[in-house]
């Protein structure tokens, strides 16, 4: 992983997280349809921006930077739904809100500087 890139780096610390929050949920609130969910797609955005830098084209780079955002779309949605029905700690889903906005925003931001470049 290269230390330079933010969205790598901060992916994948999601993901940790997402790991350790469906082991509380499974574990500790014995909930395992939904934290299965939110593991499935929490983790997948990290893994498809790790597709995404191993792309073969600047359009290969772009779908699965794409797929990424859908997945941290999905991936807010299913902490809502968990904190909504007191499965998560309030403090802990909108921390991790705060996290998947945060890769929204940038994953978003790397989508828009490819779309002008390639309009320019």
């Amino acid at each position: 992983m290269r230390n330079d890139n933010v969205v790598q780096i901060k992916s994948y610390a999601f993901a940790v997280r997402i790991i350790e929050i469906f082991k509380y949920l499974s574990e500790q609130k014995k909930e395992y349809v939904l934290s299965k969910q939110l593991l499935r797609c929490g983790t997948s955005i990290g893994a498809n921006i790790e597709e995404a830098i191993g792309g073969q084209s600047s359009i290969d780079f772009y779908a699965k930077l794409t797929i990424s955002y859908k997945e941290a779309r999905e991936t807010n949605y299913w902490i809502r739904l968990l904190k909504d029905t007191n499965y998560l700690p309030e403090d802990e889903a909108e921390s991790l809100l705060k996290d998947v906005d945060k890769l929204l925003r940038i994953i978003g931001s790397i989508q828009k500087t490819l779309r002008n470049s390639t309009n320019s």
